[in-house]
C-alpha cells in the first residue's frame, strides 16, 4: 500500500480487517482491539474535533501515558488535518505551560486525575478549549470524558472524514514535538506527513515483521522514536500491546510474550544489572563461564543464528535462555535507540545469547537516520544510513544530514531554525565518524566534548557507558572541561550498593553516610581503577565524586527521554567539583555531604 501520509497508515489498519491490531488491560485481563474497533473510535474523535471547530493547522495536545487513546487521538487529529502536540506525561505543570502556550493547542486530551490536578491551574493562561479526559472524570468538572463519545462508536467507514485525510498532502504539517533538550526551554520540531512518512517507507522494507509478531508499547509516545515505532508496526499489521509505565514492564513481558522488544539502553542497563544483581556467590561462577563461553560464539550470535556447540547448549540452559523468558521468552528482535547503548553493554549481551541492534536518529530526522540490521551489523556502530539520506561529515566531525525526511524548522523560532542548517544540510550537533563498510559510528555529542587545559579533547560517552555496565554505577558524568585532569561524578546504584553495605557490616547508615564510607569509596575506586586501565593516558579518571542524590525529571537533571542533563548535574554539584579541582591533593574519592 502506497504510503505518502500518515493517513495512509490509518488506511492500512482499517483495510487490513484485523481481530487484532491492539490490546488493552481492562479490568486485569487483556483485550484485544480489532481494526473495525479502533476504526470507528479514531473517527468518532474526529468527528467530535470537527464539532468542536478543530480542523486544518489547528493544534491538539495530548499529555498521556501510552494507552490506546493516545493513538486514538493522535489518528484523529492528523486524518482532519490538525496538528498533534504530544506533551510527556513526566513534564511540570510549568513545561506544560510553556509547550501548551507556545503551540497554542486549543484541545487538550489528557489521561488521568492526576494529570489534571497537575495542569488544573494552568488551562486559564492557555488557549485550551476543550479537555478531554481518557479515564472516567470521577467528579472532575468541566472536562468532557472521552469514554462517552468512544462507547457509542458506530462501526463502519465514513466518507467525509475520509475524504478529508486522503485530501491531506505530504507537506503539510502533521506534529510538533518538543525536544526534551538538555539546556534551554524546549523547541517545537515541525515534522510533516511526508517526513514521518518517508521515514517509515525505509524502516518498513528494513525491518522484517509482520503479524504474527507482537510489541509492547511502553517508550512515551511523546518521544519521535517510539511513535515512528508504533506507526511501522501498526502498517506492518504486528500487535501492539500498551504498558502505561516502566513499572508494570516486568509483569506485562510474562503476560503478552512480545517477539520484538525496542528499548532505550537504560532499560538494557537494569536488565544487566538485575542478572549481575542476583549472581552471588557460585551463581557468578556460572554467570561468568557462560560469559566466556558466549564470547567464544559471539560472532554466530551477531549474525543472528543459534550456536549449537555443547559448550553454548549448557550455558544457553544454565543462564541465556532463563534470561529470555524474563523478557517473555518469545523475543527474536531486540532493538535499542533514543541513547548511545554501549560497546561493553551491547558485547555483554552479545555474549548472552541476545544481539540488540542500535539505531540511531533524532527528532529532526523523523528520526532514523542508520539502523543496525541481523544482515548489516556492527557493535560500536549505529548501522548503515537509510538509501534515501545524504550524509557528510564537517570539517570539525559533526554529522550533517539531508533528505526528505529533515525537518521543517522550528514552530516560531526562525533564528534556531537558520542556525539549525548549514548550506541546506542539517546539522546534527553530533561527532561521528563512517568506516569503509559505510558503517556509521557516533563518537559523542559536540557540545559534550571535553577539552582539557592541555587541549585534549575526551568524549564521554563511551567512558561513562563503560562504567554503568557495572551493577553498581547507576549514572556517570564526566567532569574536567577546560580542567587539568578529567574526574568522575558517580551516582550509585542504590539498590545494589546497599545489599553490599548490609553484608559488609555497614546497617541502618543514610545515602550520605554511605558515600563518606571508607569501605564504599574503595569499592567505587576499584571499579574507576579497571576502567582506568583500558583509557589513554589523557583520558585517565583522576579524581571521582560520589553523590547520594538520583538524578530525576523533576529536578532537571534528567530529559522527559530518560538522558542524564549534564550542565544541570554540574550546576546542582558545582561546589563539590570545584573542592575536588581546588584540593587535588586530597585523597582519591570526595564524597558529597548532606546537602
Amino acid at each position: 500500500m502506497k504510503l505518502d501520509t500518515l493517513a495512509d497508515v490509518f488506511f492500512t489498519i482499517a483495510q487490513r480487517r484485523s481481530e487484532r491490531v491492539a490490546m488493552t488491560r481492562h479490568s486485569g485481563a487483556w483485550q484485544p482491539i480489532s481494526s473495525a474497533q479502533f476504526q470507528a473510535w479514531v473517527y468518532a474523535t474526529a468527528r467530535h474535533l470537527m464539532s468542536w471547530g478543530i480542523g486544518q493547522g489547528d493544534r491538539v495536545a495530548i499529555l498521556s501515558e501510552n494507552r490506546p487513546e493516545w493513538a486514538i487521538a493522535d489518528f484523529a487529529a492528523l486524518l482532519i488535518g490538525a496538528i498533534d502536540v504530544p506533551i510527556y506525561p513526566t513534564q511540570t505543570p510549568e513545561q506544560c505551560l510553556h509547550i501548551l502556550q507556545h503551540s497554542e493547542a486549543k484541545v487538550l486530551f489528557f489521561s488521568t486525575r492526576a494529570q489534571y490536578e497537575k495542569i488544573a491551574a494552568i488551562i486559564p493562561l492557555t488557549k485550551i478549549e476543550r479537555l478531554v479526559m481518557m479515564d472516567l472524570p470521577d467528579g472532575v468538572h468541566s472536562v468532557i470524558p472521552m469514554r462517552e463519545f468512544l462507547q457509542d462508536a458506530p462501526l463502519g467507514d465514513d466518507p467525509e472524514i475520509e475524504s478529508i485525510a486522503r485530501s491531506i498532502k505530504p507537506e503539510d504539517t502533521a506534529t510538533l514535538i518538543y525536544t526534551s533538550g538538555t539546556t534551554g526551554n524546549p523547541k517545537g520540531v515541525i515534522l510533516t506527513h511526508g517526513n514521518i512518512a518517508s521515514n517509515l517507507s525505509m524502516t518498513r522494507e528494513l525491518v522484517h515483521v509482520g503479524a504474527n509478531d507482537l510489541c509492547v508499547s511502553f517508550l512515551p509516545l511523546s518521544h519521535i522514536t517510539a511513535r515512528h515505532l508504533d506507526y511501522l508496526l501498526y502498517y506492518r499489521g504486528v500487535t501492539i500491546a500498551y504498558c502505561s509505565t516502566i513499572e508494570e514492564l516486568p509483569k506485562v513481558l510474562q503476560e503478552v510474550r512480545p517477539t520484538i522488544f525496542v528499548a532505550v539502553p537504560r532499560v538494557y542497563e537494569k536488565v544487566c544489572n538485575q542478572v549481575q544483581l542476583k549472581a552471588q556467590g557460585a551463581k557468578k561462577k556460572i554467570l561468568n563461564w557462560c560469559l566466556s563461553v558466549g564470547k567464544k560464539h559471539r560472532h554466530t550470535i551477531l549474525a543472528g543464528n543459534r550456536p549449537r556447540a555443547l559448550d553454548w547448549k549448557l550455558a544457553n540452559r544454565l543462564v541465556f535462555s532463563k534470561l529470555r523468558e524474563n523478557l517473555g521468552g518469545r523475543v527474536w528482535l531486540f532493538l535499542s535507540g533514543g541513547a548511545p547503548l554501549g560497546v561493553d553493554l551491547a558485547y555483554w549481551f552479545a555474549d548472552a545469547g541476545i544481539p540488540i541492534y542500535e539505531g540511531y536518529g533524532l527528532t529532526e530526522t523523523s528520526p532514523v537516520i542508520a539502523l543496525n540490521l541481523p544482515e548489516a551489523h556492527k557493535i560500536g556502530s549505529v548501522g548503515k544510513p537509510l538509501k534515501n539520506l545524504e550524509l557528510r561529515l564537517a570539517d570539525d566531525g559533526e554529522l550533517l544530514v539531508r533528505g526528505p525526511s529533515i525537518f521543517q524548522g522550528y514552530w516560531e523560532m526562525p533564528e534556531e531554525t537558520v542556525a539549525a542548517f548549514h548550506d541546506g544540510w542539517f546539522k546534527t550537533g553530533d561527532i561521528a565518524a563512517i568506516d569503509e563498510e559505510g558503517f556509521l559510528s557516533i563518537v559523542d555529542r559536540k557540545k559534550d566534548l571535553i577539552k582539557t587545559s592541555g587541549g585534549k579533547f575526551i568524549a564521554p560517552q563511551p567512558i561513562e557507558n563503560a562504567l554503568k555496565v557495572n551493577m553498581f554505577v547507576a549514572e556517570a558524568a564526566l567532569l574536567g572541561d577546560r580542567r587539568k585532569f578529567p574526574a568522575v561524578l558517580i551516582v550509585p546504584n542504590f539498590q545494589v550498593l546497599e545489599e553490599w553495605a548490609k553484608d559488609h557490616g555497614l546497617h541502618t547508615i543514610s545515602r550520605e553516610e554511605l558515600v563518606r564510607s571508607d569501605k564504599v569509596r574503595d569499592l567505587y575506586q576499584s571499579i574507576v581503577d579497571e576502567l582506568n586501565s583500558n583509557l589513554a593516558q589523557f583520558e585517565k579518571l583522576k579524581r571521582m565524586l560520589l553523590v547520594p542524590h538520583e538524578p530525576s525529571i523533576a529536578d532537571g537533571t534528567l530529559t522527559p527521554s530518560m538522558k542524564l542533563r549534564r550542565r544541570k548535574v554540574e550546576e546542582r554539584y558545582r561546589r563539590e567539583i570545584e573542592a575536588l579541582y581546588a584540593e587535588a591533593h586530597r585523597p582519591e574519592t570526595v564524597p558529597v555531604g548532606k546537602r
